[in-house]
Order: C-alpha cells, then sequence, then structure tokens
C-alpha cells in the first residue's frame, strides 16, 4: 500500500542531500513523521498546507517501513501512518510536483492510479 508524504521543497531538497529526513518541524516536534493515504491526503493539503505554495508529493510503500510504521488514530478517530524513524530517500517509490493552483494543490495524475 502506499502513503504519502508532502514536504516544502525546502524539505524535500534535505532528504535529496542526505538520504534521510526526521521530517518537517511539526514531525521532529512529535517524535514521528506524519504521512496520509490516499484518500487522506487531499485533505491533509489542504488542512496543513494552505497557501504554501508549491509543494512535493511523495509516494512510500508502507512494506518498506517495517515496523516503525504505526497507525495512530487522529481527526475523529481516523488512522493515520506515522513513521517512528528517519525517512530513507531510497523508500520513496515516486514523487511529483504538488503545486498550489488558486487556493488549492493540484495533485498529479499518477496520485489517482
Amino acid at each position: 500500500m502506499l502513503i504519502y508524504k508532502i514536504f516544502r521543497p525546502s524539505e524535500w531538497q534535505h532528504l535529496q542531500t542526505h538520504g534521510e529526513t526526521l521530517g518537517a518541524p511539526i514531525d521532529v516536534s512529535d517524535g514521528f513523521i506524519h504521512f496520509s493515504t490516499a484518500d487522506q491526503a487531499k485533505e491533509t493539503a489542504a488542512r496543513h498546507f494552505a497557501n504554501a505554495g508549491d509543494l512535493v508529493l511523495a509516494a512510500v510503500e508502507t512494506d518498506a517501513l517495517g515496523q516503525d510504521l504505526k497507525w495512530e488514530p487522529s481527526r475523529g478517530g481516523v488512522l493515520f501512518p506515522h513513521l517512528f524513524r528517519a525517512l530513507k530517500l531510497s523508500e520513496v517509490v515516486w514523487q511529483e510536483p504538488l503545486p498550489q493552483m488558486g487556493d488549492t494543490h493540484e495533485f498529479p495524475e499518477i496520485f489517482a492510479r
């Protein structure tokens, strides 16, 4: 199953440069990297990245994350995937631009597959 991480351009650049990341400042503060499922990603973008400008959407296969991936309740009890270790660049299956178009982000065609 693919899960998704939304990165600001500087966060994506950090992952590319260093080969791994502990995520955004909120991830570091919370002690885990926040991911979203396909059903959750658009709401995550709207709720937490409104007016953040262009972003990067990265897909990660859950099987590659092992036991460090936990599913925990959030927003009204809905389960969200959280990674309790650094994410490695080699674990990213694909990444695509997530441009801001007006007040929303335009998700790539590959996301709909």
